[in-house]
């Protein structure tokens, strides 16, 4: 049985870990049997009953969000030393801390329903299935990137999986996921849009419009702000009178969501996706945090404490939660989880590795190429 969905959708370029023989190896729990857990806080809403704190979940899949999420984290530490290392040119937005939108969203919808999100976007192509090959060749410019290297780091593709990438111009990306809700309801495809983007974008005018013509239509749209609470180093109470970004579609309902919790996030996806269809549009608001600066021209702490980033890490971390959650139901042992982590490392050191080498040389690389 497969440890995560990520691993399994690796590029054929890099063969995943055997994480077959790494389960009979440490018997670590891969139950189904549903665990109902509590969410860390709960869920506020607008116009709206929020849905319940009580959340269905599994052994399997909490070891699938330890595993994928460490997977995110470990993938976006390698892409800091790469571009420090000038293998990657250009702007790059780092999603470290905020992985359990990626993963909690993941787990309540399916592939048939679009993402389509902002320049943060590495880990939610990660999640919609991509692999590490192709994200690292895309973030160094490489034709074997998820965009043939022609997107960078800001411009993640997977057509396939209904990913329909991200995008540099802030808040551009919302009347874009508008409009694949509107050709959702058209062709009667009984699925929904999430549409992603950050608190700064939060202010845009597009982003009113779309959601206006969203509400008259009823389209299947879920518009998800990942409020990571600073936006290009300007913090929200600098740039917004009114914060509660749930609240900001006015006659739109809206839910905030504690969003360094998997599985609130996956809760509340879950219920967003059921009110959407039948609806039209709800936003969601993720309270989540990014540890690393806005991009990779920011050091993230002139604007914060070094302080608040610890205080976060320590009280809030969405894969410490998940750890602790795992060693609390006896699935996994501390050791266990650790081992887990080594093999991630490795194999996100594997696709690196790949990804420097494949293509380096541009005529081999024609060679290869169909």
């Amino acid at each position: 049985m497969a440890l995560s969905r990520l691993s399994s959708r690796s590029t054929t370029l890099l063969q995943p870990l055997a994480t077959t023989s790494l389960l009979r190896r440490r018997h670590i729990s891969t139950d189904t049997t549903p665990i109902t857990v509590e969410t860390s806080l709960p869920f506020t809403s607008h116009l709206i009953s929020p849905p319940s704190r009580a959340v269905e979940t599994s052994s399997q899949e909490l070891i699938s969000f330890f595993r994928d999420m460490a997977l995110m984290r470990r993938m976006e530490i390698a892409a800091d030393s790469l571009y420090k290392a000038k293998l990657i040119r250009g702007f790059c937005h780092l999603y470290d801390g905020q992985e359990a939108v990626a993963i909690g969203m993941e787990a309540a919808i399916t592939k048939r329903d679009a993402i389509i999100t902002s320049y943060r976007d590495h880990c939610t192509f990660l999640g919609r299935g991509g692999g590490l090959f192709e994200a690292f060749s895309e973030l160094m410019g490489r034709t074997t990137g998820c965009s043939k290297g022609k997107g960078g780091s800001m411009h993640f593709y997977k057509k396939d999986a209904s990913f329909y990438g991200g995008h540099g111009i802030v808040g551009a990306q919302a009347p874009l996921g508008c409009g694949l809700a509107f050709a959702q309801k058209y062709s009667k495809e009984e699925a929904v849009t999430f549409t992603l983007y950050g608190d700064g974008a939060a202010n845009q005018g597009q982003l009113f419009e779309a959601l206006n013509i969203a509400a008259l239509w009823d389209l299947p749209a879920v518009l998800v702000c990942e409020n990571n609470h600073y936006g290009m180093g300007t913090a929200e109470w600098r740039s917004a009178k009114s914060p509660a970004y749930f609240k900001r579609g006015d006659y739109v309902p809206g839910l905030k969501v504690d969003g360094m919790d998997a599985l609130a996030v996956k809760q509340a996806c879950k219920f967003a996706k059921e009110h959407a269809l039948k609806n039209g549009p709800i936003i969601l608001e993720m309270d989540t945090y990014r540890y690393h600066g806005h991009s990779m021209s920011d050091p993230g702490s002139t604007y914060r404490t070094r302080d608040e980033i610890s205080g976060v890490r320590q009280v809030r971390d969405p894969i410490d939660r998940v750890r602790k959650l795992i060693i609390a139901h006896d699935i996994a042992t501390e050791k266990e989880l650790k081992d887990m982590e080594k093999e991630v490392r490795k194999e996100v050191d594997a696709a690196v590795a790949q990804a420097k080498s494949f293509g380096a040389d541009r005529k081999e690389l024609r060679a290869t190429l169909p």
